[in-house]
């Protein structure tokens, strides 16, 4: 009788442990399961938006106002020169919008069915303006004084893939300079490239915009382009067609064009377009 009642006891006490080891590893089930639930539902949404090198320090500060109220969304930047970004949106890189320093890049995609005309519009707008370093001293008032001798280095945007270049260069050609500079010009991939040359003291004077000078502690404008000596800077944004986040895309489009999005872009310079 008693060896009867040890027998029960130890089984008893089996089965208790059994009970209690499913229950753990169910609860473990569980909590992984919900785990896993939570995960996907907190999942960040990475947008990718090719950008005007000209937008830089703009669009960080963007980047830290629409990430702070959208926390499901994180923003990466691709910039670089209009030209070299139409580029790889055309050759398929992944991107999500597009915010070109040219009408005309932006209408290329257009034409080619990569962005839809009905998500694009012409967004800010710019000056060309010429600018030497800080601490120069050389009287530069106008195209005409880059002829002179002891200006060497004048650095520009290749025109074929940065609109600053391009404007710089309708600019020289409309004061009949183009050729005549040839051997002084020195080409940037962008025009953050071009401001770091003269900052930099690699370059006497340098084509950018004027939001890119007002960035800078090391260089000055030295002058103003005459806005009537080449195209009006427009910068277009657009949706990419292939972005595989249209919804997250269309909110941060619209908001770009809010005044929250306005007002940040006019501190650094930029204005609306008439």
């Amino acid at each position: 009788m008693h060896k009867l009642i040890k027998s029960s006891t130890v089984f008893v006490l089996v089965i208790s442990i059994i009970l209690l080891l499913s229950g753990c590893v169910g609860s473990a089930g569980k909590n992984g399961s919900s785990s896993q639930t939570s995960s996907k539902t907190a999942e960040t949404i990475e947008l990718t938006i090719s950008a005007a090198a000209s937008l830089t320090d703009a669009l960080k500060e963007i980047q830290h106002s629409y990430e702070s109220t959208h926390t499901g969304i994180k923003l990466n930047f691709n910039f670089g020169g209009s030209g070299a970004l139409e580029k790889q949106i055309e050759q398929g890189a992944p991107s999500d919008l597009f915010l070109s320093a040219s009408t005309k890049n932006m209408k290329s995609l257009v034409d080619q069915q990569l962005i839809d005309t009905k998500k694009q519009k012409t967004w800010l707008a710019n000056e060309l303006v010429a600018v030497i370093p800080a601490d120069g001293t050389m009287n530069i008032a106008s195209v005409t004084d880059l002829t002179k001798k002891e200006v060497k280095k004048v650095a520009i945007g290749i025109p074929e893939s940065v609109p600053a270049g391009n404007y710089a260069q309708e600019a020289l050609m409309k004061a009949k300079l183009w050729d005549t500079l040839q051997s002084k010009l020195v080409q940037a991939k962008d025009v953050r490239q071009v401001l770091q040359y003269v900052e930099t003291g690699n370059a006497d004077v340098g084509f950018v915009y004027k939001t890119d000078a007002l960035t800078s502690q090391k260089a000055k404008i030295a002058f103003e382009v005459d806005p009537k000596t080449y195209s009006p800077v427009e910068y277009p944004i657009g949706i990419v067609k292939a972005s595989k986040h249209i919804q997250e895309a269309e909110d941060f489009y619209a908001y770009l064009q809010s005044q929250e999005s306005l007002n940040i872009m006019a501190k650094y310079g930029f204005t609306i377009p008439k």
